[in-house]
């Protein structure tokens, strides 16, 4: 019997995916450059209302999310403020945002805080293969579960012509118009993300490298749905974007 149970443990071992595996020792180095995006109001309640997701880079006081996250006007006569949250659970630290820069048409955000913070790698390999493995990590449904980041695992399921989230068609800009005339492509995911996650990093699973940040997710009925009946197909902003916008001058 005992001899029987050795065996069966040691063709679990062999048995356990790989790739799994990967992703254990990955989320290790992923999880402290996972940051909240958050709008601060001194007299307000709560105090802070958490809005999205974002990530670190380099040289680690930049914070990545998704453009339409930061892009409605505040209440300067409430002194709201867009902020960063770094730490989990109810340890963390608020960070003012000292400097922005935009791509709307690519609906991406680069925000600088003081603090220096663990960044990522963002990969400048091309469009990654349909079909590649993928995952996420963020604060889905923000607002209710809190600073607590939960990872999405998918694949690459197409790279299709870009589309506006809609809930930024009212900050639709001159820019971002002439853009849509020339679509550039995204990846579809075959993953399930939810209000929050936009400006979660999308990286490879083996090594960390973020490959995309999830801008938008495809409802099937309606907005109240979303929590209950997922649809399951997410999209992301290629990390060659990001990439440019972190290449431009202050």
């Amino acid at each position: 019997m005992v001899k029987h149970i050795y065996v069966l443990s040691i063709l679990l071992l062999f048995s356990y995916p790989a790739h799994t595996t990967e992703l254990v020792e990955t989320l290790q180095k992923i999880k402290p450059s996972v940051v909240a995006i958050g709008i601060a109001n001194p007299t307000g309640s709560p105090r802070i209302r958490l809005i999205g997701s974002g990530f670190v880079v380099s040289p680690g006081n930049r914070v990545v999310t998704n453009y339409h996250v930061v892009a409605n006007p505040l209440d300067d006569s409430k002194l709201e403020q867009y902020v960063v949250l770094s730490g989990r659970g109810t340890v963390f630290k608020v960070h003012p945002i000292q400097q922005q820069k935009h791509a709307p048409a690519h609906d991406l955000a680069l925000l600088s805080i003081a603090e220096t913070l663990p960044a990522l790698t963002v990969s400048k390999a091309p469009l990654i293969a349909e079909g590649s493995s993928i995952a996420f990590t963020g604060f889905p449904i923000t607002q209710v579960l809190g600073l607590y980041p939960a990872t999405h695992t998918g694949i690459v399921a197409a790279q299709t012509p870009i589309a506006i989230p809609v809930d930024n068609a009212r900050n639709l800009q001159t820019a971002m118009l002439r853009q849509l005339d020339k679509p550039y492509l995204v990846y579809q995911l075959d993953a399930v993300a939810y209000p929050g996650n936009s400006g979660s990093a999308v990286y490879n699973p083996a090594n960390g490298e973020v490959i995309g940040i999830i801008n938008q997710v495809y409802i099937k009925t309606s907005r109240e749905a979303v929590l209950s009946d997922p649809s399951g197909i997410s999209y992301a902003i290629p990390a060659r974007h990001l990439l440019d916008l972190m290449q431009q001058p202050d």
